[in-house]
């Protein structure tokens, strides 16, 4: 018998991800996630960038990293630089300031369109792990020792777990817009 201990990490591990592809966008404030997936290549491999560095946000527009090795710093400016974030990292001395611009209307448009496909990919990624979870419920059907009532359950207990994920999913992007599209 399918246990609903046994499926839950599958949709926290959703859950999770789908939290870090929405800190991942961009609001216009200066947010220490914004550099989460910024990789360096350091000490001949690629490292993420919060592994060589403190990283600080002094104010909403700005952030600072500071490199633990000081020789470094072009090579991090080089992976802030080719993330792709649209920023523009300035070299100061020890430390790299990296100017966070206020978004345009357009721009907050655009990012909020990103983030409802953003919420689609992670709910069709819960109806996927409920379709595999659903399949190994129903093949138990006619197993030694489980009724029709436990596989009646069991697939109850599935779908209120799905509504609360997909719930949280839908909090998650409501708050997401909001910061969005506020100025």
């Amino acid at each position: 018998m399918i246990n609903k201990s046994d499926y839950l990490a599958q949709f926290e591990k959703v859950l999770k991800h789908v939290q870090q592809e929405v800190a991942n966008l961009r609001t216009g404030r200066a947010s220490i996630q914004m550099l989460d997936e910024v990789m360096v290549e350091a000490y001949g491999s690629r490292l993420h960038l919060n592994e060589l560095a403190s990283i600080s946000v002094p104010d909403s527009s700005l952030l600072v990293v500071s490199p633990w090795d000081k020789g470094l710093i072009a090579e991090i400016e080089k992976g802030i630089q080719a993330a792709n974030l649209n920023l523009s990292p300035v070299v100061d001395s020890d430390s790299i300031k990296v100017p966070v611009p206020s978004l345009t209307q357009e721009r907050r448009q655009e990012m909020v369109k990103i983030l409802h496909q953003k919420a689609e990919n992670s709910r069709v990624m819960l109806r996927s792990v409920r379709a595999e979870i659903k399949q190994e419920i129903e093949d138990q059907e006619g197993g030694a020792g489980i009724s029709e009532d436990d596989i009646k359950l069991s697939l109850s207990e599935l779908e209120e777990v799905v509504k609360e994920y997909s719930t949280k999913i839908d909090e998650l992007t409501k708050e997401k817009e909001k910061e969005l599209t506020s100025f």
